[in-house]
């Protein structure tokens, strides 16, 4: 067997790292709360869908926000122990119409237009095809139907896109890359989707939380402090690095049809 063949692929990788780490995500500050999920009830709520999807659920906080909203909410997600987690407390909220389903989002096992409504919040930055999966969220969304997507967006310098794309990947291993805004426009627009409405917000991480919650190893935690402490003033000054590595992102709320 050679050396290769003895590492995960990159869903196997995705499944290990968020398998281990499930429940953190839904008690996570960041994810659990903020302006985006109050939008995405709200529209929710406008839409009334007989059948929404959370694509790329992770802790499921997207569909909390939609399932009082819908007839039917479908959570889906790559990790199957994710999944687990996002019943569990879907049961504890009392909120009987979510369904859970394992799959890619390159490759979901559902039939065309058959959801009214989806939401994916803080997951494509995950994906091995970023295009395949959002051609696959058209594909499944029935004609006209709204759909919101969230999540950290790249810097237009190039020092600073380095920057976060190398301490998100020392974090995470799972991670694949933070899209700009320019990168979204583009790739929902070739996967068919009209956009609506953007949102722009900063969001600040904290670093033993943003660490801790993905169980980052030491010696990746040291390098991300070697790599902030070295990194040019302009950089940390965009993402006001403060003294404990704590530091702020972009993300973009796009609202599409």
């Amino acid at each position: 067997m050679t050396e290769d063949q003895t590492k995960p692929s990159r869903h196997a990788l995705v499944d290990r790292q968020f398998g281990a780490t499930a429940a953190a995500y839904v008690t996570s500050k960041v994810h659990a709360a903020g302006a985006d999920l109050d939008r995405i009830a709200e529209r929710a709520r406008e839409a009334r869908p007989a059948h929404a999807l959370d694509l790329g659920a992770g802790g499921g906080h997207a569909g909390y926000a939609m399932a009082p909203h819908a007839g039917k909410m479908t959570a889906c997600d790559l990790a199957p122990r994710m999944l687990e987690v996002v019943s569990a407390e879907a049961e504890r909220r009392g909120l009987a119409n979510i369904a859970v389903q394992p799959a890619a989002a390159e490759a979901l096992p559902f039939a065309d237009g058959a959801f009214d409504f989806l939401a994916c919040r803080f997951s494509t930055h995950h994906w091995r095809g970023a295009e395949a999966g959002l051609r696959e969220a058209r594909r499944v969304l029935a004609p006209n139907s709204p759909a919101i997507f969230m999540d950290v967006i790249a810097p237009a310098d190039p020092a600073a896109d380095t920057h976060l794309q190398a301490v998100e990947l020392l974090r995470d291993l799972s991670h694949v890359r933070d899209y700009s805004a320019a990168q979204w426009l583009a790739m929902l627009g070739g996967a068919g989707f009209a956009v609506t409405r953007m949102t722009s917000a900063r969001l600040r991480m904290d670093f033993a939380d943003w660490t801790g919650r993905m169980q980052t190893p030491p010696a990746q935690i040291a390098a991300i402090r070697a790599l902030q402490l070295a990194a040019s003033s302009e950089v940390s000054a965009h993402f006001e690095i403060e003294p404990d590595g704590s530091f702020t992102i972009d993300t973009l709320l796009i609202e599409a049809v």
